[in-house]
């Protein structure tokens, strides 16, 4: 043979692709010397591979080819000889890698035996505040057995026995229905056990067991959860860019730079996924607009595959995407596998048919038990062998997973003969396992993959490729593959990515500083003139300084929300090995802190300088540093604060308490000489007390104040001498007229300004403090809770039988005929009785960017009683629409056409003669099953139909949909609560016990169930069907055997336009023939005809239509006969005698006030089964009460007594405005639930809503004001006299709570959200607060805040009615320092000298006869010192009859609001936005890309060998 041969000869064996994966020949000197040259060139310049438009093109045709092929295909897949850029890039993923001496990270897993245990939770009783009094009465015992071995939790085997052997390059199936475990298992293999409480078994990842693989290779193997996790204001390119550089090795191919590096590999991947478009869009999330959900399934492979890992377990890896989508994503998965050899375990629980063909190996799960592990293409034969029937159009996947269903509720037919020998149970199907041949297969398998794979050669070899990873300066032992300050400098160049996407958010904080720093300075403007300031302004420089130094500090707040929104995703990307946790803890500081330097410049410059605060550079500049210095500090604790708690609420409720206690202690309305020594020690600790001190030293040092007020002065003192006076005012020396202001804050406040800079170091070393705790804490950062689904039942109703069987059958046929229609009656007649609802000509176009889209376009069709129409269609192309316009819930665009009952126009009654089931299943978590059903029936059967008849019809739903085990479960939150179907199913049934005599709409009631599920419901549906009940109902590509139980057929395609109506046919035979007769393609025997269809008109992913399916349809004699139909029917029905029941035509069923009645009693067990929210409230109010009341324990006599009597008050107004955050975050919920379902189909008035919401929220809250009131009146020890606490209690904890609830929830029921609602409440009651009297007094207020706001602020007057009862008719006793101390004229006593002055003025003298020094007190009782602030308990009435004004106020207010921006939706922003008059359209953003691995024309030819 000539060696050019033979060179051909060597190169074929080198192409073999698999050849190129897995062996390399290690005798490379045989080769070509000029091949090798050119390739190791080629792959050194891949950039010119991938800046050419031709290959680009080649990636992507290998990318389309890959994405089909199984390992096994792979072994025989060839690599064009000839194609040197594709070669060369293949090379360059691996046979390079090796021959540079770069080792690759592959590994396969294999496990056996293996079971894991968790706490057995799958039913509990539901939460309630009666739940939560037994849990604190229990608590003792429980500290006892805490001491104990605690053997008391129940345990089970979440899952048990399982074995497997998955190779480097292979992909394995997990099926099973939920709950069954296939979490758990992708789980263990990843090695993300931390809330299993045990895991039995062996584990060998070529070799090496679990616990050296997590400690030292932890970075190979990654669990990717079900959601998407992302950074959604960032872009697609900064997102895959940041993952690539968390893990750019160190040694890379012919020394690529790491920028080269990154950009080439981001650019393959996005190439072979698609995403090459979207790289400047953001990735988005739920509420974000980013990316479409498939691209943002494929930015998570993408981000997954830049971990260069070797094990990777995908967790329902394709929830919330269509079946094109999710086969896109599949493929993507496959094509990943196949071009970098690592191993993929992948949970789906809807797969179709051509997603299982791309597996290698399946492995299926019944309640924990495994019953079958082997080759994908062999697990359905295994099932037939056992004795069961697989339909020809069931997909392989829906078998498996049908075989998991309890015996009694199972659908599939048995072989004849196989009746007794088949496996019942799940013991029975592992038992038939465990003998298996199958099983002794893989048992030896395993015992080869164990010998083939030896441990020592597995550690060197990945020894060697982390060392070739890791960074210079990185840790031996290191998961991570970048050291700590690289990745520090990574999170913070994405931090500031994560700035300059969330514009708005710095936007609203930026203004919110602005705004509030206008405020205070106008409020405060000119406290003394320019030339000289007095002691008049000295309290109110002190308010000011107080106020400012508050704000910077209280807006830290927000911190805590956004440490829980990113927590998630932190703990995802620690889970992938790409950062400490603490890195991106360390990373905040700078990337917040240009933002925040900017806010506290904007709010320095307007609050300093309106007022004329101190006109020299160096205090303005100190002025600055101060306040930023505090609210760095705040801004740590609150982070702090978020890292030590595991949720918001509590989180929120820690930073209340912690607000209060800063605020109280930061010695401005408590001063520091007035703290009670039991906690004065706290102020060593508060950083508002240095920043206080710091500001006010800085202010007051060196000013000299001109008196205001001089004693003895007025009628008869008009010729005294200087030397004889004293001024009224801290600090003030006898015979002075000047006071200074360091004297003033030294005896007020006990401050002085050589502190100014220690206090200022010492706020440093703080804010350092809470930054190292919080980097170090922030480590042990625990992912979020999971676990499986749990049922929560009511005390006194959990079922005996566990909850392996909750479910029970859902009824047959022949006994819903019977529940619904009576016993024995004639089905037919029933049937020709019934209304029918047609449609023709309907036409539905929307506004759209300043011109109009059309989304529905000429469409006709009707529904029969007795028939089930499926409505079918791509995404977009109008469905859901269609359902809206048809069931007239539209509320937006212009529907022009018929729509007819009994070919007459809709009848008043029509909204309530139909059942709208929504394709979210929205419910209140808080009612059980079949309180949710009663609740529904009582409001929306007849108001003639008895209570009795209502409650009877609820129970024969309950039983007809099989939920009868659960009735008295709760509804709860998914995870804890119904699980999916079982939603699903009392969505439906909430429908149904209205009784909806003439239609059932449904939204695709499949999504999101697994494919057993799915049968169940379209089975109801069915039989709901088959006794008269007419459906019309969107589907999303069904499997073909829920396909089948559908009569007729409307098909859309995008924009709205018909392509198909009529029926389906048996075996859907009338559909096919018309479809094949069209396209020329006949659809297989197995092929699902759905799919078949959608790929004929070009819906799939994979399908591209020629034809106009259109005009095609319009041509057809098929729609030609669909409408001669409709017309036939609009000429017989008209005869129908019409029966327009008067008491359907109503809007709502009940009357008004059934409507609060239900509703009062529903929002009652909303409050009481939520114990988390009951109990945040009492302990936010009782710890901050207690905590001011004891702060002022045993408040004195002093001028200062009053002055705390007056401050004390304004800390009890701040815990109010921390209820009305936690109100908000709970009122939402039923809010929103009334917006999406409820309002919809008419249940109740929206203001019933409202008014019951405020009634039970105001006496919970007038509950806690009760134990505030004990906790802050008697510790403090005012007056016990009934016109003095009989009258603060009945202000407070009567009037106060209807206040402030009816003021929240209006704030609520405006805003369009809880984040907004609670800027909008931070400000306002900032503003009131400010212009309640407190900060400032009413007489140095500028014209417009004194005259308009002071008087409109409500706190005013309650400030005023509250102080008044504390201080009234209570002496002053003047303490030492309070005493205006001077001397008389010679030859005077002080008597003798103030005797005139005493008769015109309060106050008293203590020493007569003295005759120097003078003690005299300026008030003789406390109501005197409030007066000031115009506080006067005269008045104490007419502030009470104020409160009701705006009271009542406030509700009319939240209803009028509600009805404008909710109901009606008029927006602000809408009318005021100006730009929209004058800009273009909007263009819309990239075009998603439906095509990626659609196979096109010569992609083979490029990609494959030419022989």
């Amino acid at each position: 043979m000539s060696s050019k041969e033979d060179r051909e000869s060597k190169s074929n064996e080198n192409n073999s692709y698999a050849g190129s994966l897995q062996s390399f020949d290690a005798d490379n000197h045989s080769q070509d010397a000029e091949r090798l040259g050119t390739s190791s060139q080629l792959s050194r310049h891949l950039t010119n591979i991938l800046s050419n438009e031709e290959g680009v093109e080649r990636l992507a045709s290998m990318a389309r080819v890959l994405s089909t092929k199984t390992k096994r295909q792979m072994d025989k897949f060839e690599v064009d000889a000839l194609d040197f850029d594709l070669r060369a890039l293949l090379n360059y993923l691996r046979s390079h890698q090796l021959e540079q001496g770069i080792e690759p990270g592959d590994s396969g897993v294999a496990f056996k035996g293996l079971t894991a245990v968790g706490i057995d939770a799958s039913a509990a009783y539901g939460p309630s505040v009666e739940e939560m009094l037994r849990g604190l009465v229990r608590l003792p015992f429980h500290l006892k057995s805490l001491f104990k071995k605690s053997t008391d939790v129940p345990l089970r085997n979440i899952i048990q026995n399982c074995t497997g052997v998955v190779e480097s390059g292979e992909m394995l199936f997990v099926v099973g229905r939920p709950g069954a475990g296939c979490s758990t298992l992708l789980k263990c293999v990843s090695g993300e056990t931390s809330e299993l409480v045990e895991v039995k078994g062996e584990f060998s990842y070529d070799g090496l067991d679990q616990e050296e693989m997590m400690s030292r290779y932890k970075g190979y193997v990654i669990y990717c959860p079900e959601l998407d996790f992302h950074f959604p204001k960032i872009t697609v390119k900064e997102t895959i860019d940041f993952a690539l550089k968390c893990k750019t090795p160190r040694v890379r191919i012919d020394n690529m730079t790491r920028k080269e590096y990154v950009d080439n590999v981001r650019d393959m991947w996005c190439t072979v996924f698609g995403l090459r478009h979207t790289y400047a869009t953001k990735v988005g999330n739920d509420f974000v607009r980013g990316v479409s959900g498939g691209e943002r399934k494929r930015v998570s492979l993408v981000e997954a595959q830049a971990m260069s890992a070797s094990i990777y377990s995908w967790d329902n890896a394709t929830r919330g995407l269509d079946a094109s989508t999710a086969l896109e994503f599949a493929q993507a998965i496959r094509t990943a596998t196949n071009m970098m050899n690592n191993s993929a375990i992948v949970a789906i629980y809807q797969a179709g048919e051509n997603i299982y063909e791309l597996f290698d190996k399946a492995t299926v799960l019944y309640n924990g038990r495994q019953i079958y592990f082997g080759p994908a293409d062999k697990a359905v034969g295994y099932f037939e062998n056992m004795g069961w029937i697989k339909p020809n159009r069931m997909t392989s996947a829906e078998f498996l997973t049908s075989v998991t269903v309890d015996y009694e509720n199972r659908t599939l037919d048995i072989a004849p003969g196989y009746e007794d020998k088949i496996p019942k149970s799940g013991g029975e199907f592992e038992e038939y396992w465990l003998n298996s041949n199958d099983y002794q297969e893989l048992l030896k398998s395993y015992d080869d993959y164990q010998a083939r794979h030896q441990a020592e050669e597995t550690r060197d070899r990945l020894e060697v490729a982390k060392k070739q990873r890791l960074q210079v300066g990185q840790r031996e032992k290191s998961q991570f593959v970048v050291n700590y300050w690289t990745q520090v400098w990574y999170c913070m160049m994405r931090g500031f990515q994560r700035v300059k996407g969330d514009q708005t958010y710095t936007k609203v904080y930026l203004s919110s500083f602005l705004i509030k720093g206008l405020v205070v300075g106008s409020m405060f403007h000119r406290i003394d003139p320019k030339s000289y300031s007095t002691t008049e302004g000295a309290y109110s420089r002190g308010g000011l300084l107080f106020y400012v130094l508050l704000f910077a500090a209280v807006t830290s707040l927000a911190e805590i929300a956004n440490s829980f929104a990113n927590r998630p995703i932190v703990v995802k990307q620690k889970s992938y090995s790409m950062y400490h946790i603490s890195a991106e803890s360390l990373q905040e500081i700078f990337t917040e802190m240009p933002t925040k330097l900017i806010a506290i410049i904007v709010l320095s410059l307007v609050s300093y300088w309106i007022p004329f605060l101190k006109f020299t550079a160096g205090a303005f500049f100190q002025y600055m540093l101060y306040l930023f210095t505090v609210q760095q500090c705040t801004s740590f604790i609150f982070k702090f604060v978020a890292t030590l708690t595991k949720d918001g609420e509590t989180a929120h409720a820690v930073g209340g308490l912690y607000v209060l206690m800063l605020c109280t202690f930061a010695g401005f309305v408590l001063p520091i000489p007035e703290m009670h020594h039991w906690i004065r020690w706290f102020h060593y600790l508060n950083p508002l007390t240095y920043g206080f001190e710091s500001l006010m030293s800085t202010e007051f040092h060196g000013r000299q104040m001109r008196c205001s007020e001089l004693v003895p002065s007025g009628s008869g003192y008009e010729n005294v001498s200087i030397a004889n006076q004293v001024c009224n005012a801290a600090g003030a020396v006898k015979g002075q007229f000047y006071v200074s202001g360091d004297a003033y804050i030294k005896q007020h406040y006990h401050f002085s300004y050589n502190h100014a800079w220690r206090d200022w170091g010492i706020n440093v070393v703080w804010t350092f403090g809470y930054i190292v705790l919080n980097v170090i804490l922030s480590e042990f950062l625990k992912p979020l809770e999971g676990g499986g689904d749990l049922l929560l039942y009511k005390r006194g109703h959990m079922p005996e039988f566990g909850t392996e069987s909750a479910e029970a059958k859902t009824a047959s046929r022949e006994e819903m005929m019977e529940a619904l229609n009576g016993p024995g009656v004639d089905l037919n007649k029933v049937i020709a009785e019934k209304d029918v609802f047609t449609w023709n000509h309907l036409d539905y176009t929307i506004p759209y960017d300043g011109a109009t889209r059309q989304l529905l376009s000429d469409v006709f069709g009707y529904v029969k009683p007795g028939k089930m129409t499926a409505l079918m269609g791509e995404s977009g192309a109008g469905k859901t629409t269609l359902l809206n316009v048809l069931a007239q819930r539209i509320n937006m665009g212009v529907i022009t056409g018929d729509m007819l009952v009994n070919a007459q126009s809709l009848p008043a009654s029509f909204n309530r003669s139909c059942g709208y089931v929504a394709q979210a299943d929205n419910h209140m978590a808080e009612l059980s099953v079949r309180e949710s059903l009663r609740f529904a029936a009582e409001l929306r059967q007849p108001a003639s139909t008895p209570l009795e008849e209502k409650y009877e019809y609820v129970e024969k739903i309950l039983t007809l949909l099989g939920m009868q085990n659960y009735a008295e479960a709760l509804v709860g939150k998914t995870g804890r609560g119904l699980n999916v179907e079982q939603r699903k199913k009392l969505s439906i049934g909430v429908e149904l016990v209205a009784k909806p005599s003439l239609l059932l709409f449904l939204d695709e009631p499949t999504s999101g169930l697994d494919s057993q599920s799915a049968w169940s419901i379209v089975q109801f549906m069915r039989a709901l069907a088959d006794s008269g009940q007419s459906i019309l109902c969107t589907i999303h590509q069904p499997s073909a055997t829920l396909f089948e139980q559908f009569d007729r057929l409307l098909l859309l395609k995008k924009g709205g336009k018909m392509v198909y109506f009529g029926d389906i046919g048996t075996n859907s035979s009338s559909l096919l023939s018309y479809f094949e007769r069209e396209s020329g393609v006949k659809c297989g025997k197995s092929e699902n005809p759905a799919e078949y269809m959608l790929n004929c008109i070009g819906a799939g992913a994979t399908a591209s239509a020629d034809a106009d399916w259109h005009e095609l349809w319009l041509k057809s004699p098929e729609c030609a006969a669909a409408r001669e139909e409709v017309e036939e029917l609009h000429r017989i029905l008209p005869s129908r005698p019409i029966t327009d029941d008067p008491e359907m035509a109503t809007k709502f069923a009940a009357s008004y006030t059934t409507q609060m009645k239900v509703l009062l009693r529903r929002t009652a067990l909303q409050f009481w089964r939520s114990p988390i929210y009951i109990r945040g409230k009492f302990l936010e109010c009782v710890s901050c009460a207690l905590f001011v009341g004891l702060s002022y324990v045993g408040v004195n006599h002093s001028i200062g007594g009053a002055q705390e009597a007056f401050s004390s008050v304004f800390m009890l107004l701040l815990i109010s405005l921390a209820m009305i955050n936690q109100l908000h975050v709970f009122a939402y919920a039923s809010r929103e639930l009334y917006e999406v379902r409820e309002a919809a189909s008419n249940t109740f008035h929206w203001s019933a809503l409202l008014l019951s919401h405020y009634t039970v929220e105001t006496m919970w809250s007038t509950a806690c004001q009760f134990m505030c009131y004990i906790c802050y009146y008697w510790p403090a020890q005012y007056s016990g006299r009934a016109s003095h606490a009989g009258f603060f209690f009945f202000f407070y904890v009567l009037i106060f709570p209807a206040y402030f609830c009816s003021y929240g929830l209006w704030i609520l029921y405006m805003a369009p959200d809880v984040p907004s609602a609670s800027m909008i409440n931070s400000n306002v009651f900032a503003a009131m607060l400010l212009f309640c009297g407190i900060l400032q007094p009413r007489q140095k207020m500028p014209g417009f805040w004194r005259r308009f706001m002071y008087n409109v602020s409500p706190f005013t007057y309650v400030v005023q009615a509250l102080v008044g009862p504390l201080v009234h008719n209570k002496p002053v006793i003047c303490a030492p320092d309070e005493f205006n101390i001077l001397d008389p004229p010679e030859g005077q006593t002080c008597g003798e000298f103030l005797g005139t002055y005493l008769e015109n003025n309060p106050g008293y003298l203590v020493n007569h006869d003295a005759t120097e020094n003078c003690q005299y007190c300026p008030f003789s009782v406390q109501d005197q010192v409030v007066e000031q602030f115009n506080v006067r308990w005269a008045q104490r009435w007419r502030n009470f009859g104020f409160m009701w004004a705006y009271i009542i106020f406030n509700l009319v207010a939240m209803c009028v609001c509600y009805y404008v921006a909710r109901v009606k939706v008029w927006s602000l922003k809408s009318v005021l936005n100006v730009k929209s008059w004058f800009s273009k359209p909007r263009k819309e953003r990239h075009e998603k890309d439906t095509t990626i691995f659609q196979q096109k024309p010569g992609d083979k030819e490029k990609v494959q060998k030419t022989t």
